[in-house]
């Protein structure tokens, strides 16, 4: 017995250590699914015992600097679905109809959501407010079970294709993909909010309510630079010169505030609408699209290339040879390193031979002897070749690096690039000699833009934005950007000089296009080849800034290859710049200071004759000085051509109606091509009155000034004593 006592006692103490080592792993397995994997398995009940739905936080407002709304959240909802529940309560076709019907979807498309083996789908995001009511009302009768409508927000543009290639858009899901609206995404787009509703093992509501709201945070707001009547403008008159020169690759244009380096407008055309940022606009890009399948893998790739085209902003991305709007620089390099005076003179005979290239001047048989200043007026290229002789090599380097165009600016833009310059051991006396005169290399338009400010600005180099500030949702600011300074790149002195040198440029020079009555306005223009050569396409711009005593705003416009029978900066940019200008200057305030020429000149105002007497209205025009010419036997006036109000040069004729007649009709004479004189007497002769406009009003006895546009168009039938609108241009000019 004692022995088998032994042998029970020693069984039980291997069962005990057996239960031991169970319990040991089992509190081990215990540990380890506490400790190490307890948060996993926590997050996987909630999964399984909860329903997470999101909620859309709202974008912040994107505004120009004025607090004009430029780009807006509209809160909205989507539909969402728990298969789980449409499958076992509900009727899973008869829901698919009611939805395919009321947001204009497939039926199959959605049908196949709401059978899935999940628990949560999106059925469609940011419905109209109308879908949303009638989804209400079949939910409240209890015909959608299963489905949810959330809080969302719809991202709403109100001036559609406006600023696009700045602002940008948003995708689906409210992520920014271009411009401001991806490059302050993590400003702009807040926190998303969430509903959290308890669920079963297979995903279905409890019997018992509960659910808990997490609230969403809305985004910052960001507040442009950008004055939206200044971006008015600029898209204006692009978009006019696009249409009269027939411009084949786009055009750009950017106005600047030179003392803060703040973008004020910044316009690429074609532009798009960011409301429907996937549709393609340009004509020619949706022929070939049409002409395609769309299920091939040409079609996307075509797609992709036109859409990528579309959205690309030439203001910061594009680069282009900047021709002789460089000639500003190369001006200002040589004054600054003493390498010339305004008292340097230089012959041009038409053609410079460097090495072994003949490089011509744009003037056949050239501009002979020339002081800097007349260099400059005349954009003479040997000119500049033999300043750049002076400047060399090193000083070149040194001061396309100051004036950042080896460099990106920086600008808080996406996508922007960086110009093409020589590299030093591939720099010869002849990239030399193309420097002088803006070719062979590359800049962009906000590159550029920015070089000339500086020149202008006392020689200060500021850092281009288009961000002034971030406010919160109660209108506070969170943050500022200041302008930014970033280096000296020449002294006061010089950049005194420049204005002046580049006024006359204007005024009587290359630029002479770009001239504004009362405005002193100093710039100048620029015509380089694109590559290759052989191609014959032109680039047309022209920088210039105002007013040139004290100067405010650079404008710098960008034409890509010009069709429409002429090409020169000077003749198509310049006019332009000067409308752009003339825009912005008087919207700003700034007074005009008109010449006792100008004053002369000037147009005078119609006044207003209506119920006065023969001899009153006669004796009235007369003293402002106009002609009268009356029909009709009554004894007051009961009609005037043109109305009271319009502005006309002096010794204009007014017609005075005494009766009520009808109105005497005359035909529009074409008048394109003719000189202000000549186009004078053929609008007079035809009982019409001449108004003029354009830089080539005044009588240009030294060069070729001409009318390049006319409305009403020639060959339209108009009331007598009408007004002919012409515009004049110079034609001699690079």
């Amino acid at each position: 017995m004692s022995k088998l006592g032994k042998g029970v006692r020693k069984r039980i103490v291997i069962s005990l250590y057996l239960v031991f080592l169970v319990f040991a792993l089992l509190t081990v397995r215990l540990g380890y699914i506490q400790f190490v994997k307890g948060e996993e398995y926590t997050r996987m009940a909630i999964e399984q015992q909860t329903r997470d739905r999101v909620i859309t936080s709202k974008r912040g407002t994107i505004y120009d600097r004025n607090m004009k709304p430029l780009a807006i959240s509209a809160s909205v909802e989507t539909v969402t679905a728990n298969p789980s529940v449409v499958k076992d309560d509900g009727n899973a076709e008869e829901t698919a109809r009611y939805l395919a019907d009321i947001l204009e979807e497939e039926y199959n498309d959605i049908y196949k959501k709401l059978t899935k083996n999940s628990s949560y789908e999106y059925i469609k995001r940011k419905i109209e407010s109308a879908q949303a009511e009638q989804i209400k009302k079949l939910m409240a009768d209890g015909k959608l079970k299963g489905v949810s409508l959330d809080e969302d927000s719809k991202r709403y543009y109100p001036y559609s294709n406006f600023a696009s290639h700045i602002i940008g858009f948003t995708g689906t899901d409210n992520q920014g993909l271009s411009g401001i609206e991806l490059l302050y995404d993590s400003y702009l787009k807040g926190t998303s909010g969430r509903v959290v509703s308890a669920t079963n093992a297979i995903g279905r509501d409890m019997p018992y309510e509960y659910e808990k709201y997490y609230s969403s945070e809305d985004g910052l707001n960001v507040v442009l630079t950008i004055d939206e009547v200044v971006q008015h403008f600029t898209e204006r008159n692009l978009e006019t010169a696009i249409l009269d020169n027939d411009v084949k690759n786009g055009a750009a244009a950017i106005v600047m505030d030179i003392k803060t380096g703040e973008i004020l407008a910044m316009a690429t055309k074609p532009d798009y609408d960011l409301n429907q940022p996937f549709t393609v606009t340009n004509k020619a890009d949706v022929e070939v699209l049409e002409s395609l399948d769309k299920n091939s893998q040409e079609y996307k790739d075509t797609l992709s290339a036109a859409r990528n085209k579309m959205w690309r902003n030439k203001a910061v991305v594009d680069s282009y040879e900047p021709g002789s709007t460089f000639k500003i620089l190369t001006s200002a390099i040589a004054l600054e390193e003493g390498a010339v005076s305004l008292n340097s003179t230089f012959n041009c005979n038409g053609a410079k031979k460097v090495a072994s290239e003949t490089i011509r001047c744009w003037k056949a048989g050239g501009h002979g002897f020339q002081d800097l200043a007349k260099a400059i007026q005349n954009s003479c290229n040997p000119a500049f070749m033999d300043i750049g002789e002076k400047i060399g090599k090193d000083n070149y380097f040194k001061y396309t690096k100051a004036f950042g165009l080896r460099d990106p600016t920086g600008i808080d833009l996406p996508g922007e690039t960086q110009g093409i310059f020589f590299s030093e051991s591939n720099y010869g006396v002849v990239e030399n000699a193309t420097t002088s005169f803006g070719q062979g290399f590359q800049v962009t338009p906000i590159q550029l833009i920015s070089a000339i400010s500086a020149v202008a600005n006392d020689g200060k180099y500021m850092k281009p934005h288009v961000v002034k500030q971030l406010t919160d949702s109660s209108g506070k600011v969170v943050q500022k950007f200041d302008g930014e300074f970033v280096r000296q790149t020449i002294s006061k002195e010089t950049s005194d000089q420049l204005c002046l040198l580049l006024e006359e440029a204007v005024r009587v020079g290359s630029g002479k296009n770009a001239y504004i009555q009362g405005y002193r306005i100093a710039g100048k223009t620029g015509t380089s080849e694109k590559q290759p050569r052989s191609a014959g396409k032109k680039i047309a711009s022209m920088v210039a800034f105002a007013p040139a005593d004290d100067p405010q705003i650079a404008v710098l416009v960008m034409l890509d290859e010009p069709e429409g029978g002429q090409y020169f900066g000077g003749v198509i940019a310049a006019p332009v710049v000067g409308n752009i200008m003339n825009d912005v200057l008087q919207y700003l305030g700034v007074e005009r200071t008109l010449s006792s020429e100008e004053i002369e000149n000037a147009d005078i105002t119609v006044p207003d004759l209506i119920e006065k007497s023969r001899a009153e209205a006669t004796q009235k025009l007369s003293a402002e000085g106009f002609k009268a010419n009356i029909i009709g036997d009554g004894n007051s006036i009961v009609k005037q051509v043109p109305k009271s109000g319009t502005r006309l040069q002096k010794g204009s004729t007014v017609l005075l109606y005494t009766t009520e007649e009808e109105p005497q009709m005359v035909t529009v004479p074409a008048v394109t091509g003719q000189t202000v004189l000549q186009a004078n007497s053929t609008v007079v002769s035809s009982g019409l009155n001449f108004k003029i406009s354009g830089a080539g009003r005044m009588i240009d006895s030294g060069g070729q000034t001409a009318a390049v546009k006319q409305d009403p168009e020639a060959g339209s039938t108009v009331e007598r004593g009408s007004v002919v609108y012409v515009e004049f241009r110079h034609l001699d000019v690079e």
